[in-house]
């Protein structure tokens, strides 16, 4: 059987650091309310876990990192949550620019994140644009993204193709639908965390993590730090990646 056009060799979790990352940032309300704080105080501390984790992951070699910062399922949340969340991605969005150029780091959004507030859009295309001159690694941030969503958008861009005589229903295969995805051009995803001791995916990379490893701690992700992420790496090397294989 042919393997995926971008699909990782067996073996290559063994002694090697990942290449992509993405992490399922959870934790941040109990964080607070461990503390009888209010939620917007654990945001606030995530958002310095964001700065502390992608400067970690660049010293550590991970090529590309991509973080869940808010989900389609997000918008049930409470409007003033909402509001104070999209005021924390403006405020990242403004004291980290200068820092990505200067680090040599690309950033890229995934997820349906015109939906949000122009002035915020904006925002998110300016930072984008002046950082794709860089040659370093890559931190992708999914916005307002949902994987049943990206899978659906995906098969119907190719029913669009099939209806308009571009293509045939046979030319569809996994390499074929992988290009259609948001996710097409980067590395295939290798590890997959989820902090404050939750097990689920939670409608995030669903297609990629197909035979990404996954790890879920306890540690909230306000207290996520460089120690918890090189543990999180060492045990990815410590894995035998054998992709249905022996």
């Amino acid at each position: 059987m042919p393997q995926r056009a971008n699909a990782p060799h067996p073996g290559t979790g063994g002694g090697k650091p990942p290449r992509h990352v993405a992490i399922i940032m959870d934790g941040n309300g109990r964080w607070a309310k461990a503390r009888h704080l209010p939620r917007i105080a654990g945001h606030r501390k995530g958002v310095e876990a964001v700065r502390r984790i992608s400067r970690a992951a660049r010293e550590l070699g991970i090529e590309v990192l991509t973080l869940y910062a808010f989900s389609s399922e997000n918008w049930r949340r409470p409007e003033e949550e909402v509001r104070d969340l999209m005021g924390l991605l403006r405020r990242f969005l403004q004291t980290e620019a200068e820092d990505l150029i200067r680090e040599d780091v690309r950033l890229r959004v995934i997820g349906e994140y015109r939906a949000l507030s122009a002035d915020l859009v904006a925002m998110i295309d300016e930072t984008v644009a002046r950082t794709q001159r860089n040659h370093g690694p890559m931190l992708v941030i999914a916005l307002n993204y949902g994987s049943q969503a990206e899978i659906t958008a995906a098969a119907r861009r190719l029913a669009t193709d099939v209806a308009s005589g571009g293509l045939i229903p046979d030319e569809i295969d996994e390499a074929r639908f992988e290009r259609a995805l948001a996710t097409h051009d980067l590395p295939p995803l290798d590890l997959m965390i989820r902090t404050s001791g939750e097990q689920r995916l939670s409608n995030f990379l669903l297609w990629q993590a197909a035979y990404a490893e996954l790890m879920f701690v306890d540690t909230l992700w306000p207290d996520f730090d460089k120690a918890a992420l090189e543990a999180a790496l060492e045990g990815f090397a410590a894995r035998h990646r054998r992709f249905g294989g022996l």
